[in-house]
């Protein structure tokens, strides 16, 4: 599954439409879309998206010893 994939599951789960969201992040749909469309999303984009729909995002790397990083 794609992370645009991922956000648009999330915003259903949350009861969010993609513009609201949009406007959450203090966005434009259209941006929002063109974000979507080219996959473009960093670390802070995806905190930031949890942030407005209020869930927590997680990203760690497991080794194979446990350990994370």
């Amino acid at each position: 599954m794609t992370i645009a994939e991922q956000i648009k599951v999330l915003c259903v789960r949350c009861g969010v439409s993609e513009a609201e969201l949009a406007r959450r992040l203090g966005k434009s749909p259209q941006s929002l879309n063109s974000k979507m469309k080219r996959e473009t999303f960093t670390v802070k984009d995806m905190d930031e998206i949890a942030s407005a729909l209020g869930v927590t995002f997680e990203r760690h790397f497991i080794l194979n010893n446990g350990e994370e990083v």
